[in-house]
């Protein structure tokens, strides 16, 4: 109860000033609860009555108590210093009840003439890293400033985007928490398997009946690279940089004033890119923090010896070089009632490696929402990843793991959440996740973590 306190006596003034008066941005999805089960940017029919700029802003701030074990891996000691190298073993960080970072995000949307469109995210706050930062920026053209009939009509279905953003693959990424902006997540975290990327390139959208299609082109990179790739970091000899090629296709009906249903396919695919990163690509971090993650020499230092601390409780499968993966999704929502499925399957290899590997999920997540305007929810979610690890990957226990067979990670969760008002959110969740089949050599053998992550949201 105290914890509650806290976090509501913290974030509800903010919610004060998201409450009053915004200009209207158009094509804009929102960011208060009004923006929970919209996907795609709506394409609205609004008058444009001069250049508008609309500043909004998500935050977060979590409470997290969390265990986890791995009883399986080997050599689970502390460990010793070499020449002043510290060599950790297996042993996970010691974590204890406590506050996580809070995050916070900052939006600038721009109505720059009739249907156009920008928009700029900043990384206020992250746990991946203490600096500020641009997530990305794009313009988004639902009218072209060209006259005649044949531009009008076009784009009364037509959507284009262009920029460095969020690739739209899949509509899982519509469902997660992006840093400070968690609204729209009835749980505490995105998939164990995590297809979340900034881009730069075009999607152009079709929409009409209820039926969409995208196709987009971007640069299958986090950002913007013009240097060569080297023969020592690309041994696979593969030394072009390809582009990433983005494809989805849908339907999105509200059969009757209580029932709608969606249906989509996504295809994500780069032959030969110089860093991908579509399952690595969040630079706001995981709000399981530190679970499953190696111990360092010192005890509170927030460096470890295993993978990059910011994406704890995920699975990276590693597929730099190249990457093939498709995304199927189903939505229903009667009423109070959500279902929302995922079926993924990814194939792909880093460039050491001359043969590709599998990764592949499925999740259901069941919510309920009830109360004044659905202010009320609960939820639970299922989730289940296979995958191959690399063959010449190095054992964070110190020796090489040379290992083809599959491991399997598998998650549920319990969620239950109160909207204060359309800006303010609290929420909580239990979580089980175990770790099944990973070699001796790597610290997630053997492995689960489980425990409560309550959280506090803003989004305006």
């Amino acid at each position: 109860m105290k914890t509650t306190f806290i976090l509501l006596s913290f974030l509800v003034p903010t919610a004060l000033f998201a409450q009053q008066w915004q200009p209207k941005i158009a094509n804009l999805r929102p960011y208060d609860q009004t923006g929970i089960n919209v996907f795609e940017d709506p394409k609205d029919a609004t008058e444009f009555d001069g250049l508008k700029v609309k500043f909004g802003a998500g935050f977060t701030q979590q409470f997290q108590n969390l265990k986890h074990t791995n009883k399986d891996a080997l050599n689970n000691t502390i460990g010793s210093f070499a020449n002043g190298v510290s060599t950790p073993g297996n042993r996970l960080k010691v974590i204890t009840p406590g506050f996580q970072t809070a995050q916070a995000n900052l939006f600038m949307d721009v109505q720059l003439a009739d249907g156009i469109r920008l928009n700029v995210t900043s990384y206020l706050s992250s746990k991946h890293h203490n600096e500020n930062w641009i997530k990305g920026g794009y313009i988004q053209f639902d009218k072209l400033p060209f006259k005649g009939e044949f531009w009008d009509e076009l784009m009364k279905v037509t959507t284009i985007k262009i920029g460095h953003f969020e690739v739209n693959y899949g509509d899982a990424h519509f469902r997660r928490s992006d840093n400070g902006q968690a609204l729209y997540n009835p749980f505490m975290e995105s998939y164990i398997l995590d297809a979340f990327a900034t881009e730069i390139g075009g999607e152009v959208y079709v929409r009409k009946n209820g039926l969409f299609g995208m196709i987009g082109l971007t640069n299958g990179m986090i950002k913007g690279n013009v240097d060569s790739l080297y023969a020592a970091s690309n041994p696979d000899g593969k030394l072009h940089k390809s582009p990433s090629l983005l494809l989805k296709a849908g339907i999105d009906k509200q059969l009757t004033a209580d029932m709608r249903v969606r249906l989509s396919a996504s295809y994500y695919g780069n032959q030969s890119s110089g860093s991908n990163t579509l399952y690595g690509g969040d630079r706001g971090g995981s709000n399981y923090q530190y679970v499953m993650e190696l111990n360092s020499a010192n005890p509170s230092s927030a460096t470890g010896a295993g993978t990059g601390l910011a994406f704890s409780g995920r699975f990276n499968p590693g597929f730099t070089k190249k990457i093939n993966s498709v995304m199927l999704n189903g939505f229903v929502k009667a009423r109070g009632l959500e279902l929302f499925g995922t079926y993924e399957t990814s194939s792909g290899r880093n460039a050491r490696e001359t043969a590709t590997r599998n990764a592949s999920q499925y999740a259901a997540d069941v919510v309920y929402r009830f109360g004044p305007a659905e202010n009320l929810f609960i939820g639970a979610r299922y989730n289940v990843l296979t995958a191959t690890l690399a063959d010449n990957a190095t054992g964070t226990g110190g020796g090489a793991i040379k290992y083809n067979g599959n491991v399997k990670v598998d998650r549920v969760a319990a969620a239950a959440g109160w909207f204060l008002t359309r800006n303010v959110l609290l929420k909580g969740e239990y979580v089980i996740q175990n770790y099944k089949d990973f070699p001796v050599a790597d610290s997630r053998a053997g492995g689960q973590f489980k425990g409560y992550v309550i959280e506090a949201v803003v989004g305006f």
